[in-house]
């Protein structure tokens, strides 16, 4: 890019269980609540912004396009044009890059961009026998009709569709995402031993990170109705006394029989939402505003459905192509933890000469990741992982941190469903 793109400041809610604190707070929701903090703590003018972009997979039926209700539910403008982004776990970093090309072309010089979701109301959906047996009802004109349509009724037509659970699986490979997992395990043969390890040290990253008041600078917190006494101020899945022991103890969850990958080595299933401002570095300074760092440079790849965790190794080479970076020269790692192996996987994938030439089109590997720079704030398998949010909330994590600490270079990448990956190089003026 000519110019770099700013990213003026960015903030989430905190990342709470599926089923906890945000049970009762929609998606839209929980947009409104982190843009309408996210503006007045930016004092940008209103009438400045462009365009409002923001990510979600699990579009409620009541928000078709769910973008433009948390914009007017954020008493934004209401001939500010919006529209949403979903491309699986990567959504909200799709947001900022969709943001960044129409800022390239001409077509907008200032937006608000982020990612939402409440996996708490994924609905539960009527089978095909429950739906037939509805329409036959509807349709039946006379009380012999009704009657009839009455006596077809059987008890299994009462067994829901588990909305989360057909979201969560690959229409093209049959596999839902756990079982993408177990497929690295035995191709990158990673230990059950290992993954337990390094789900313990997420929790661990995460709970110091909370501890030491880290994450709180990029949290909003939120008031829960109905009586709004409660105030949720951190995420609430990190666990201060997780030991290995207990970890250990779990079951494989997807492969019952052989499999390694268990709920305490994967990703939490999560609500939450995050927000970031984006325009050019020259608007920026016109403005007044120090931004909170730059976009250098980023891209997006795809490879086989049922290998989809590797997508980061796949996406950070079109990246380092574009960029001209190294993976040495990144002074901090955000790789979303989808799970204990696929991180694991990705880490052996990227030191690979092997997988560099049969998979990337390289002559060498792309570089072994410095474990102590990744993922110092703990990930997905301790924060949880909220898939239409997740892509902006590592591209916030990411800049607060290489400020924090005063360093330069950071890369946020992830995995995403259905055998895509992303990366984005991002950076800050130490």
């Amino acid at each position: 890019m000519a110019e770099r793109i700013a990213i003026i400041d960015g903030l989430r809610t905190p990342m709470c269980k599926s089923g906890g604190a945000f049970k009762n707070i929609e998606a839209d929701d929980l947009g409104a609540y982190v843009v309408k903090e996210l503006v007045a703590r930016t004092e940008l003018p209103l009438g400045e912004i462009d365009e409002f972009i923001f990510g979600n997979v699990s579009h409620p039926v009541h928000a078709a396009n769910i973008s433009r209700v948390i914009a007017l539910k954020s008493s934004l403008p209401t001939n500010l044009i919006a529209h949403t982004i979903s491309r699986n776990c990567s959504s909200g970093m799709d947001a900022i890059t969709s943001g960044i090309e129409k800022m390239l072309c001409g077509e907008a010089k200032v937006i608000l961009a982020g990612g939402t979701e409440s996996m708490s109301n994924i609905p539960l959906l009527y089978n095909k026998e429950m739906t037939n047996f509805f329409l036959k009802i509807f349709r039946a004109k006379t009380f012999p009709q009704r009657l009839g349509a009455l006596f077809s009724f059987r008890p299994r037509f009462l067994k829901p569709v588990v909305g989360l659970t057909q979201g969560l699986t690959d229409p093209i490979s049959g596999l839902i995402m756990g079982l993408t997992a177990e497929v690295l395990s035995r191709e990158f043969l990673v230990t059950r031993e290992e993954q337990d390890e390094f789900a313990l040290r997420s929790h661990q990253n995460a709970c110091q990170a909370i501890q030491e008041g880290r994450l709180a600078e990029e949290i909003v917190p939120v008031v829960i109705g109905p009586d709004y006494k409660k105030v949720q101020y951190h995420d609430d899945g990190p666990r201060p006394q997780q030991t290995i022991e207990a970890l250990r103890k779990l079951k494989p969850y997807f492969d019952r029989r052989t499999g390694s990958v268990t709920v305490g080595n994967s990703c939490q299933v999560t609500d939450s939402a995050a927000a970031v401002f984006i325009m050019r570095e020259s608007k920026a300074k016109s403005m007044g505003y120090k931004p909170l760092g730059y976009v250098r440079g980023y891209a997006y790849a795809a490879l086989e459905p049922h290998r989809m965790g590797l997508g980061p190794a796949y996406a950070t080479a079109k990246l380092l192509e574009k960029t001209n970076y190294t993976v040495k020269d990144f002074d901090l790692i955000e790789l979303n933890e989808a799970f204990a192996t696929q991180v694991i996987a990705n880490e052996r994938a990227f030191a690979s000469d092997a997988f560099a030439k049969t998979y990337l089109s390289r002559s060498k590997a792309l570089g072994e990741i410095d474990p102590d720079r990744l993922n110092v704030n703990g990930g997905a398998i301790a924060l949880g992982h909220p898939v239409g949010m997740t892509g902006t909330r590592l591209v916030i994590t990411l800049l607060k941190e290489l400020r924090r600490q005063n360093k330069n270079l950071g890369l946020a990448t992830l995995c995403v469903g259905g055998g895509q990956g992303g990366a984005m190089a991002l950076e800050v003026e130490s």
